[in-house]
């Protein structure tokens, strides 16, 4: 059953009185109630394809953050084969916020590292809601620094609200751990796609989407800090979030027009938690005809043009 958003009130409303209208002709009434249906549906259908034809930077952040929205899990189910999890920094201990390890992305061996929010209260709580803790940024270097040495592409997939801020994160390194993970991927002798699917939050975000090609799902978002944050330091109100969304140009639309990503990639009407293989499906196309643009060029090209993407960000404005 899906769960609606607050602004989808309209399609939930039509949505019910088609499961009511089903439930009575499941009762045995005799009434001709198929021609009705079909036409709730269809007014349902369209007043969705209204909705999210102009949806604000606010209702997009709530539509990255819906619970049944696909997560790394779900993509690395569906995109890799024979993916092989490693685990731990080799320094302090494992950190599940972060999943990494190496399969088979369409027949070619590639490393994968990725952030897992979780499903339940139980996978979110094993999962620190995505909020990695620096093992698990020294973990994903550890992948990046194996792909370079067998030559394998890196794809990572984003989907945090932030690192983990908490005391303990603190006092291990984790701004160092953030910082040494994004010099790690923009120094990279390999290939690398990044993909936004879900919340690009920050530093947290960066550390493993300093990429190539920097793909982002259509109702993703990708922040220096989160809307409820920025509020709070702007006008110290946090209920002014969906302000802060706005002003802060942090949709897959603003930030391709900026040159912060490379490619938007479309979700099925309604978001990707509708229809979740075809989220997949798409992403996983866009991963490949982006590694097939990367292929041919040396490491030292492709850190030269790694480099040269980053600078360029914001130069022209």
């Amino acid at each position: 059953m899906i769960t609606f958003l607050e602004f989808e009130k309209p399609v939930a409303d039509l949505q019910g009185k088609v499961q009511e209208l089903r439930a009575l002709g499941e009762s045995g009434n005799a009434v001709a109630i198929g021609e009705e249906i079909a036409k709730l549906e269809a007014k349902a259908a369209q007043a969705l394809a209204d909705i999210y034809a102009k949806l604000t930077p606010w209702q997009k952040t709530q539509v990255a953050r819906h619970p049944d929205r696909p997560h790394f899990v779900d993509y690395a189910e569906r995109l890799f084969t024979d993916f092989t999890p490693l685990a731990g920094d080799r320094k302090f201990g494992e950190d599940k916020a972060v999943l990494a390890g190496f399969g088979r992305f369409r027949d070619r061996p590639v490393a994968i590292v990725g952030q897992e929010k979780g499903h339940d209260t139980e996978t979110r709580l094993k999962h620190n809601f995505g909020m990695a803790r620096p093992e698990g940024y020294r973990k994903a270097i550890r992948i990046m620094e194996l792909a370079e040495r067998f030559d394998l592409p890196l794809i990572t997939l984003v989907d945090t609200a932030g690192a983990f801020p908490g005391i303990e994160a603190e006092e291990r390194g984790q701004a160092e751990a953030i910082a040494r993970s994004t010099e790690a991927a923009l120094a990279l002798a390999a290939p690398s796609v990044s993909v936004i699917i879900g919340e690009g939050g920050s530093g947290g975000a960066i550390a493993i989407a300093t990429a190539s090609r920097v793909l982002m799902l259509e109702h993703s978002i990708y922040s220096v800090i989160s809307p409820e944050g920025a509020a709070s330091i702007l006008w110290r109100d946090a209920t002014r979030a969906q302000d802060a969304a706005t002003n802060m140009k942090i949709t897959a639309q603003d930030l391709y027009r900026f040159g912060v990503i490379d490619q938007i990639v479309s979700e099925p009407l309604g978001g990707a938690h509708r229809d979740p293989n075809v989220a997949i499906d798409a992403v996983g196309d866009a991963i490949a005809a982006s590694l097939a643009s990367l292929s041919g060029l040396s490491g030292a090209d492709l850190k030269r043009q790694r480099r040269e993407k980053f600078l360029a960000i914001g130069r022209s404005l």
